[in-house]
């Protein structure tokens, strides 16, 4: 009998066999499923080697950082487990990395070396404790100091990345490079359980006195709506709240986490709403009497600075992490559970309610946003308008396609007004680390190797990992890069003007670069590169780019001046 098919009592139950620390950890990881490891040398050499026997592709990239974000990328994308590793010296940087991972609840196993407990504490090569490190950005940490304690704390590691609100976690294993435990024999069992193989690994229920008490506050109200947030993502509840919003006629906004969470001209669906948003989704959130976060946290980027909701609307919380229940808004009515479980749950209790002047304004705020945003998607001005550059990226972006979003400008634009029209289609974004796309399209295309990936990212944003390029170009992974070029960090510029009122001096020496020609640059890499300076000129360059059998760069000379709208805010008072 086939092994993966055995139920899971069957698989539990292992032969106990001889053998490396380094083969444990490489079954370990292919028992879960997992395809990619992402690494920088030099960590777990005997590991990496088992690897390979066991069909594991073995990613080398060029910082610790980079491969990081390609984990982090591989993980949201299939959520599910993924694995980087780094030795003693590059354990700062891989921490300094999970604070992505961490903001977006991506389960991330991280694992380093750290010199051997007698070399501790001497002024060893490149030695200082990386607890301190890790201890903001993993949810769990572990030390391995022989090699009879990795059948616990492997397991484990998986086990609290997966459970609960998925978060990094991280393993800190004797030996500069982790060797000394890699090349310990032991005895021991693989255990597959397959349980912490995803996101998530349980699908708690809520109780149904929180339940009844939401659905009593959600049928009393005139004008609710739903904002969805990254933890429905990594519940896989799309189709959940799908049925949800079309059985009750609620209203969806969302945060840039949850934009695909509907098809973009889905009836309920009201927008990106937040400090990065359509005015739309603010003004249908500021119109609401009750707000249900759904996997969503409160904090100010979704709530435009706790401008929204207003005051005096209700508040439902439903999240996995009971912790986050009413964090920023004690009155609320918490449920914890899963999201999809939630949804599921609420949809049975509560009954159906017609809202039709509700509705009515909903539609009539997203007809108003659309109509006012076309004219700049429009735009036939040089250097481009991002905003048009959008409009072609939706209009030619591949209906199995994931758009993956640089933090900053390349997130607003894209969460504004890139219409994802296909429920095929995906998208990811920064939690906040300016250069993270790129680094995370390439684990996305190992994660989807079938599927087109297209990252969308800034001048200044591509430029902090620019050297994996040759990483793609190596392994083939055909991503299509789409440079915004407007050769400056251009979403500091109003604070810049606003700090420089008043007085004379050079304030583009504090936000603008040089104009580089990343395709130039691309095709140095033997990638694809097309500069693109002309709108018309957009759609032949995707689809060249698409052809081109390797990773493309596609430069878009883009307008220097241009700022995204500052985000509707209630008036003073309301």
């Amino acid at each position: 009998m086939n092994e993966s098919k055995l139920p899971e009592a069957s698989r539990a139950l292992q032969p106990v066999r001889r053998m490396t620390g380094g083969r444990f950890i490489a079954e370990t990881i292919k028992a879960k499923g997992i395809s990619h490891v992402f690494f920088m040398d030099a960590v777990l050499r005997r590991a990496l080697t088992e690897m390979e026997d066991l069909g594991i592709k073995r990613i080398l990239g060029h910082s610790e950082k980079g491969i990081a974000y390609m984990a982090d990328g591989y993980a949201r994308a299939l959520r599910r487990p993924a694995v980087c590793m780094a030795q003693s010296v590059g354990a700062a940087n891989l921490a300094a990395a999970l604070q992505e991972s961490w903001f977006a609840y991506a389960p991330v196993v991280a694992l380093t070396g750290r010199h051997a407990a007698n070399y501790q504490y001497r002024n060893a090569y490149q030695e200082l404790p990386h607890e301190p490190l890790y201890a903001s950005v993993t949810k769990f940490r572990g030390r391995v100091d022989e090699v009879a304690q990795l059948p616990h704390l492997l397991r484990q590691a998986f086990r609290e990345a997966t459970t609960g609100a998925s978060r990094p976690v991280h393993l800190d294993i004797t030996g500069y490079t982790g060797d000394i435990v890699g090349a310990a024999e032991f005895t021991a069992s693989i255990f597959p359980e397959e349980t912490f193989a995803k996101v998530p690994a349980f699908r708690p229920s809520p109780d149904a006195e929180s339940v009844s008490r939401a659905a009593a506050a959600i049928a009393a109200s005139e004008r609710p709506v739903i904002l969805a947030g990254a933890g429905l993502m990594m519940s896989g509840a799309e189709d959940a709240l799908k049925a949800f919003v079309e059985h009750h006629g609620i209203p969806v906004v969302m945060s840039l986490d949850a934009k695909h969470a509907l098809p973009e001209f889905h009836p309920q669906n009201g927008g990106v709403a937040g400090t990065y948003s359509r005015s739309c989704a603010n003004k249908i959130l500021h119109d609401a009497d009750l707000v249900m976060f759904v996997g969503s946290d409160t904090g100010d980027m979704i709530t435009n600075h706790w401008k929204l909701p207003r005051p005096e609307a209700q508040i439902v919380q439903i999240d996995i992490d009971p912790a986050e229940l009413g964090r920023n808004f004690p009155e609320a009515i918490g449920v914890h559970g899963d999201p999809k479980a939630a949804l599921d749950r609420l949809a049975l209790e509560l009954p159906s309610r017609a809202r039709a002047s509700w509705q009515r304004k909903v539609a009539d705020y997203v007809a108003e946003w659309r109509a006012e945003a076309e004219i700049a998607r429009s735009s036939e001005a040089t250097p481009i308008r991002p905003e048009r550059l959008c409009r072609e990226i939706s209009d030619w972006l591949p209906k199995n396609a994931m758009l993956v979003a640089d933090t900053g400008y390349a997130s607003h634009w894209s969460g504004t007004l890139v219409y994802l029209t296909d429920p095929a289609q995906g998208y990811l974004r920064a939690a906040g680390s300016l250069g993270w796309a790129f680094p995370a399209s390439l684990g996305v295309q190992c994660a989807m190797p079938d599927r087109p990936v297209v990252c969308l990212t800034g001048d200044g944003g591509f430029m902090y990992h620019l050297p994996e390029l040759e990483t793609a170009r190596r392994y083939g992974l055909n991503v299509i890069t789409i440079v915004n070029n407007n050769h400056c960090l251009g979403q500091g510029r109003r604070n810049i003007d606003i700090a420089y009122e008043g007085r004379k001096g050079n304030k583009e020496e504090i936000f603008a670069y040089r104009d580089t020609d990343f395709a130039q640059i691309a095709r140095d890499f033997d990638c694809f590169g097309v500069r693109v300076e002309k709108p018309g000129d957009l759609a032949k360059a995707f689809d060249d780019a698409r052809r081109s059998g390797k990773p493309a760069v596609i430069d878009v000379v883009t307008e220097f001046e241009a700022l995204a709208p500052l985000p509707w805010s209630p008036p003073s008072g309301s």
